[in-house]
């Protein structure tokens, strides 16, 4: 778990003047160029942007899955930034949920067993595993597809694999880098509602 250090827990999220910035020298790509930040508990935030604007940038540092160039990122107020990678590993096992644009699903692992993964890192025994992997299938459309592998799924249902493997564990915060792309209206609005 993590300990804040920190008094100000106002916020669930801060970011503080934070830059990306890939590649040196001339071939150097600013792609966020000093972000500032602040998301309170419960608040539902869209970031939008064209193409290329560093959307998806943002939301990996937000996920502890890359850290910015410069500046903080403060999560219950605890800086990011100041934590091993072990550490931010526990953050994400404990506090965070992501859907990712790619889905990022196993191919040769079951969608119960894809939805089951975050489950096994916190060490939940098999059977309260499996239930809960049930549940949160069934909770986006997808009873009976348990045993499907994501070939055997359309984009469609990946992604609602993809969404229930990030809602099982209940997180702390839920990022989605767009949720519902690959699914129809009627399927979307299930899942923001899920979502929210």
């Amino acid at each position: 778990m993590i300990q804040s250090t920190q008094t100000n827990e106002q916020f669930l999220i801060e970011l503080q003047n934070v830059k990306k910035i890939y590649g040196t020298g001339l071939a150097a790509v600013a792609a966020l160029k000093g972000i500032n930040l602040s998301i309170e508990k419960g608040e539902f935030v869209a970031v939008m942007g064209h193409s290329g604007s560093g959307k998806s940038t943002c939301l990996n540092i937000l996920g502890c899955l890359d850290m910015p160039t410069d500046g903080d990122y403060i999560f219950k107020g605890v800086t990011v930034n100041k934590l091993t990678r072990n550490q931010r590993a526990r953050l994400r096992r404990y506090y965070l949920g992501f859907v990712f644009q790619g889905f990022n699903l196993l191919s040769r692992t079951s969608a119960l067993e894809n939805v089951e993964l975050p489950l096994i890192y916190r060490g939940v025994p098999l059977k309260e595993r499996r239930r809960r992997a049930e549940q949160a299938l069934d909770s986006v459309g997808l009873k009976g597809w348990e045993s499907h592998t994501p070939s055997e799924l359309s984009g469609g249902q990946q992604q609602r694999v993809a969404v229930a493997r990030a809602i099982i564990t209940e997180p702390v915060l839920l990022m989605a880098d767009e949720p519902t792309g690959n699914l129809d209206t009627a399927c979307s609005r299930e899942i923001m509602d899920l979502l929210v």
